[in-house]
């Protein structure tokens, strides 16, 4: 098997995706920005036994993107969106394919049905599903289509987190409890991506859509976690100007702050992400087994959520 690289093991997907890749047979370079870094899940002897190795990378540094897989001599890759490139990665995947990649996995979003349903239909104004549409077309047009699998993976199971203080205070404030949110968890995404980055996409697949197995909502989860720590959580309505001001310091930038306040906004009554019985059902076809429950990683996870 030829080697592989994955791009962010540091993040809890690509971590998963690393240490599923390397179970399917593949040896497995982690390319990092900086490699003294802790992986989470992987041990160091775990790191040692296996076939893993460590490589300098940093994804919007296209020279070194390169060089990194000159090195390794890996033909396959995964990779997520990198923000802040003006060429939507173009440079940065141009870079990859010269230096011997020939199939890439990237964690993309589901944004982009709601938005699109085409990623050539996305408008500028919808940010988050732009930004990873833009990054698709971009791969589609240096790989092509069969050579990319884009994984769409639904609402964050680990979004949770952010609430982890107000929950603990048994009182959640929060803009839109009624977004949708499937829960979908960090080890299904990267155990697909890493299944896919090793062995190949199966039913001929090039999108994949990836979610938890219930329809929750943004509210509800902080309740799920809430139950779980043996917590009553109220949930407490915040204000557009309030949650503009938050998400402005957290995100670092007023239009994607304004971008989530809209989304947060819109009337999600009894909505359904697209595709979701698909997305439900790919978690079982790549790894033998059912989509993780929200409620079910909270318990498995609840060092998160301590404060």
């Amino acid at each position: 098997m030829a080697p592989v690289i994955v791009f962010g093991p540091t993040g809890n997907v690509g971590s998963h995706a690393a240490r599923t890749a390397e179970k399917h047979g593949a040896k497995v370079y982690l390319a990092m920005r900086d490699t003294s870094k802790a992986i989470p899940g992987l041990t160091s002897d775990h790191e040692n036994s296996g076939k893993f190795e460590r490589v300098q990378a940093d994804l919007n540094n296209a020279d070194s993107v390169a060089a990194a897989i000159k090195s390794t001599g890996a033909t396959r890759a995964f990779v997520y969106l990198a923000h802040g490139q003006p060429d939507h990665m173009m440079s940065t995947f141009s870079a990859m394919k010269s230096a011997g990649i020939t199939f890439v996995v990237f964690l993309s979003s589901y944004t982009i049905a709601m938005a699109g349903p085409e990623p050539a239909d996305v408008q500028p104004s919808e940010i988050i599903s732009y930004m990873h549409a833009q990054a698709e077309l971009s791969l589609r047009e240096i790989f092509g289509e069969e050579s990319y699998v884009a994984l769409r993976p639904g609402n964050f199971a680990t979004n949770s987190v952010r609430y982890k203080s107000d929950i603990a205070a048994g009182e959640v404030e929060m803009l839109g409890a009624n977004f949708p949110a499937d829960g979908i968890t960090p080890n299904d995404m990267g155990e697909v991506g890493g299944t896919i980055l090793a062995l190949g996409p199966k039913n001929g697949q090039h999108i994949v859509y990836l979610y938890g197995p219930e329809m929750l909502t943004q509210g509800a989860t902080s309740q799920i976690v809430g139950r779980v720590l043996g917590k009553e959580v109220k949930l407490k309505s915040q204000t557009p100007e309030v949650a503009l001001e938050q998400m402005t310091r957290m995100f670092g930038s007023k239009p994607l702050a304004e971008y989530m306040v809209r989304m947060s906004t819109r009337d999600y009554e009894g909505a359904k992400f697209p595709y979701h019985e698909e997305g439900v059902e790919n978690i079982q076809l790549y790894t033998d087994r059912p989509a993780t429950k929200f409620e079910d990683w909270v318990k498995a996870n609840k060092e998160l959520f301590s404060t």
